[in-house]
Order: C-alpha cells, then sequence, then structure tokens
C-alpha cells in the first residue's frame, strides 16, 4: 500500500504478485536500487520467468507511484548537468534518435507527472521510473553507461 524500502523482513523470495491498484516499481536491491520493473492493476504469476528473463533475481524493494492529474513535463538533455542540446516532452516519445536527431539522454528535468524512460527506442530494455525533481547524472544514480532511448508517461490508461 506504500513504498517499501527493504522487502526482507517481509519475504525471503518471490514467486509471484497481484497489483490490486495503483502503480509500483520494483527494484532488485533495496533502497529503491538496481533495475527496475514496472507494474499497474494486474496479476503477475510468473515472476521466475520475468527473472530468468535478466530481469532480475529477486524483489527488494518497491514504490508506489501516485496518480497524476494534469499536465506532464520533463526537458530531457544531451549530456550531463543539463549540457548539450535540449528538448522539452510532452507526451511520450518512442525514439529520441528519430524526433530530435539526439543520440543520448544523460540528463533531465521532471517538471510535471510521473515518467518511464527505457535504454531502447519503441520503450524497450530496461527502464528507470522518473518523478518530478532534477536529475543531473544518470550515471551518480547507479545506472552508469545506460542510455535512455525512448520516454513515457505514467497514466492510469497505460
Amino acid at each position: 500500500m506504500s513504498d517499501c524500502s527493504d522487502m526482507s523482513s517481509y519475504l525471503s523470495r518471490c514467486h509471484s504478485c497481484r497489483v490490486e491498484s495503483g502503480c509500483f516499481m520494483v527494484y532488485e536491491r533495496n533502497n529503491y536500487m538496481g533495475q527496475q520493473f514496472f507494474m499497474r492493476r494486474g496479476e503477475y504469476n510468473d515472476m521466475q520467468r520475468m527473472m530468468s528473463m535478466g530481469m532480475f533475481d529477486n524483489i527488494r524493494s518497491c514504490r508506489m507511484i501516485p496518480y497524476h492529474r494534469g499536465q506532464y513535463r520533463m526537458k530531457i538533455y544531451e549530456r550531463e548537468n543539463f549540457g548539450g542540446q535540449s528538448f522539452e516532452l510532452m507526451d511520450d516519445c518512442d525514439n529520441i534518435q528519430d524526433r530530435y536527431r539526439m543520440s543520448d539522454c544523460q540528463s533531465c528535468h521532471v517538471m510535471d507527472g510521473h515518467w518511464l524512460m527505457y535504454e531502447q527506442p519503441q520503450y524497450r530494455g530496461r527502464m528507470m521510473y522518473m518523478r518530478p525533481g532534477e536529475y543531473k547524472s544518470f550515471r551518480d544514480m547507479g545506472m552508469s553507461g545506460q542510455r535512455f532511448m525512448s520516454m513515457r508517461r505514467i497514466m492510469d490508461s497505460m
């Protein structure tokens, strides 16, 4: 029903999961670190299969994503510390290379809404949850070497 930075006191293994309402990000390590996976309302009755696909071997923490009403705004930057070319997004972008001729996104400022950023075009690959705030360096957040090539708003109708 809320954020949990360390799930080990509740369970040692996770083979299935049911999200009864809302949306959550689950993380492979404590304190919302490591690889992330987005879960919306529904049943996930084969967590072992998801984990065998290289996602992660266990869920150690989770964060509830609050419902957002209103507009969505995020400014993406080509370089760390808000450097290089920049573009403001208000809707989903399936490929920053095609849309903006931008080869990389290394920092961003989320002004409104909650977003998922993906390492590959077409919302594929590893993802990262972004809530409102300034993100000067994805590398400093433990995402060293990861590029983000597509972004999607987290909406109730996703």
